[in-house]
């Protein structure tokens, strides 16, 4: 049985789904084996924390602000290209 009150509101609605779609005992099974892959997440990326750690300082000082949407950052010949992302 699975407890739907640990369940964010994106998960339940996935659940909720599920049992209007195949029935509540397939749709339970599925949830489950589901929720055990969306469990086993990667490892964080070391070199994403990093950046993420020494751009944090930066916006707590205020000497740096993130727009709506973000950026690219990618490397260049001897340097860091930093575009606005266009979507």
């Amino acid at each position: 049985m699975i407890d739907e009150t640990a369940l964010s509101k994106g998960k339940l609605r996935k659940l909720n789904a599920l049992r209007k779609s195949v029935g509540p005992s397939i749709a339970d099974e599925a949830f489950a084996k589901w929720l055990e892959q969306a469990a086993e997440a990667p490892e964080p990326d070391r070199d994403v924390e990093v950046i993420s750690d020494a751009l944090w300082t930066l916006v707590q000082e205020g000497r740096l602000s993130i727009r709506r949407g973000g950026y690219i950052v990618r490397r260049g010949r001897q340097r860091v290209i930093v575009e606005a992302r266009e979507d």
